[in-house]
């Protein structure tokens, strides 16, 4: 089919609310290592990857590989039945994994991985309250959306009792019109009044929260901001539950997971997205004594495939192999000097901010009043330029900056003329 025919099928059969980048959709028709390819043939350098997902390049052969080999031996089975590459995977989890995380269950989505980690949690505490942080998105599930603080993304109202929401460390705009260091850390010490005032018996299941919030615009929170909030969690007889959805396997630079940066120990973490390259898988890792709380029948049907299995252990081998966590270090503190300096050329760029290969441009106008039509139109720019960025943020103005984590220097370079052109015809 052609470009107009795929879109005039997906309009006819999809939800309309299958949301596309892009005032004319890009159909993409095939894509390998950091570059895809649309309907007609255009090159797209592909600085996304299908959010955060595709981590070690797109068709990956040693992937790729092991997905094939995989599916002529066995493709599926279930949970009710072990297999070896499920087993495998387990264990190489808790050989990567920080503190003492060892027992896993493997779903499909971070949306099931997150619904695992606050049951468990509630099973584990005999507790219901849950406190996760404004600006925050935990996937598309009722308890999902709950636990989400962006109301564009919440389609019905709050039907899940016991999540409460909190400032989170949004320093560009502080909740408290503070500035970091002064500021005392006053967005996490504010956990112990939400606890105090407004759950049962000032006692908590768990805080939720992502080392970097994603969807929310990579809002990367002090040094000192998860020991000094796990700490009070922990004091009111709570588990922190770290979603690594958007920032493990070394996306954040020099750690393979995003929160091993601030020095603290989940008793709880989730996992998906670049997980397996791109192959859909969801997994909730926890404590021993955690994960044995939770007993009587369950069941994932698609959980532990053993193809899907076999795709993430394969990734997480090349991310080793290819020793793509220092990579994403060193690539993306050359993408982050490219962007601050992007940052003094053109005003509409208020903040930048990230991690490794994980950053963000927030684009404003005045008195930083979010830019979410400048945002819509760079975007337009940099696709008609051949190239891929995602965007986010609770006001839809954050450009997402986040290349597979096997880039390179030239690929960098080469984003970041597009993005200086891209700017440029902006203000024209």
């Amino acid at each position: 089919m052609n470009k107009n025919k795929i879109l005039e099928k997906q309009k006819k059969y999809l939800f309309s609310c299958v949301a596309t980048y892009y005032n004319e959709p890009l159909v993409v028709d095939h894509a390998k290592g950091n570059f895809v390819y649309d309907v007609e043939g255009k090159e797209f350098l592909d600085f996304f990857g299908g959010i955060l997902t595709v981590s070690v390049g797109h068709c990956n052969e040693k992937v790729t590989k092991a997905i094939h080999d995989q599916t002529d031996k066995l493709q599926h089975m279930s949970t009710l039945y072990a297999n070896e590459p499920q087993v495998q995977l387990a264990e190489k989890l808790a050989q990567i994994t920080p503190g003492r995380l060892e027992k896993s269950f493997f779903t499909n989505s971070g949306t099931e991985a997150n619904e695992t980690a606050v049951l468990l949690a509630q099973i584990y505490t005999k507790c219901q309250d849950v406190i996760t942080l404004r600006h925050s998105y935990s996937g598309r599930s009722y308890l999902a959306l709950s636990l989400s603080a962006q109301s564009s993304w919440r389609l019905t109202p709050n039907v899940v009792p016991g999540v409460h929401h909190i400032p989170n460390a949004y320093c560009y705009r502080c909740p408290f019109g503070l500035a970091y260091p002064s500021c005392d850390l006053k967005c996490a010490k504010d956990i112990e009044e939400a606890i105090q005032t407004t759950t049962s018996q000032s006692r908590i299941a768990a805080f939720l929260a992502e080392p970097i919030q994603g969807v929310g615009g990579f809002i990367v929170p002090p040094k000192e901001y998860f020991k000094e909030i796990v700490g009070i969690v922990k004091k009111y007889g709570g588990l922190f539950i770290c979603d690594e959805v958007q920032t493990a396997w070394g996306r954040t630079g020099g750690k393979m997971f995003g929160i091993e940066h601030w020095g603290v120990e989940p008793d709880i973490m989730t996992f998906a997205k670049g997980m397996a390259n791109g192959v859909p898988i969801g997994a909730t890792i926890a404590t021993p004594e955690v994960a044995d709380s939770m007993q009587g029948n369950t069941i994932s049907t698609f959980g532990g495939n053993p193809v899907t299995c076999t795709a993430a252990r394969a990734t997480i081998e090349v991310v080793e192999e290819e020793n793509l966590v220092e990579n994403a270090r060193v690539m993306g503190n050359r993408l982050r000097e490219g962007l601050n300096a992007l940052k003094e050329k053109y005003p509409i760029i208020g903040d930048v901010r990230g991690m490794g290969l994980m950053q963000g441009m927030e684009l404003v106008g005045e008195k930083m009043k979010p830019d979410t039509e400048g945002t819509k139109r760079l975007m337009e720019l940099t696709k008609t330029d051949g190239l891929l960025v995602g965007k986010g943020g609770t006001f839809g103005n954050v450009l997402r900056v986040a290349p597979p984590l096997n880039v390179n220097k030239d690929q960098i370079d080469q984003a970041l003329k597009v993005l200086d052109q891209s700017f440029g015809q902006l203000g024209q």
